[in-house]
């Protein structure tokens, strides 16, 4: 993965064709850019998101920002019920429960004891922001004290 200015570039390499190709990733645009090395690669990627934020200005278009934190999930009754009353026994929100499913799904259950200081974060690494929570960053600050994140509300419907 390259990173710059904020952005994600995912790249394969294309075998057929002999050089590297790659998408800037978590955009709703499509931004891509190639290369035969490593060097031509990274410099096309940083070429694309310095296009991308240029083509931005120009159109006096908004560049895509950070993703809000929040989305609809639609799921078999049987499974909510389920996840809900495993988040009871474990002591936590439904909200709070499926944060960390998800953060252990996408990261591993490693990244929750990670030592970060992140701005705006709990010392569980949750961000609580009025009556919701949620993954503040990848890798979240470690649990210094081996305190969960305090319950502030589920942000979903426990029934």
């Amino acid at each position: 993965m390259l990173e710059y200015k904020g952005y994600t570039g995912r790249v394969e390499f294309d075998d057929e064709a002999m050089l590297f190709q790659g998408e800037v990733i978590g955009l709703r645009d499509v931004v891509t850019f190639q290369g035969t090395s490593v060097e031509e690669l990274e410099e096309a990627f940083r070429d694309s998101v310095d296009d991308y934020l240029e083509f931005c200005a120009e159109r006096g278009e908004e560049p895509d920002k950070q993703f809000s934190g929040r989305f609809v999930l639609r799921l078999p009754p049987q499974l909510h019920r389920d996840i809900y009353v495993r988040a009871q026994r474990e002591g936590k929100s439904l909200n709070l429960w499926i944060v960390e499913a998800l953060g252990d799904a996408a990261w591993g259950e490693a990244a929750r004891h990670f030592e970060r200081d992140l701005p705006g974060t709990s010392s569980s690494g949750y961000h609580v922001s009025g009556n919701w929570v949620t993954m503040s960053d990848a890798a979240v600050s470690s649990k210094k004290s081996g305190e969960r994140a305090e319950d502030r509300s589920t942000g979903l419907s426990g029934s």
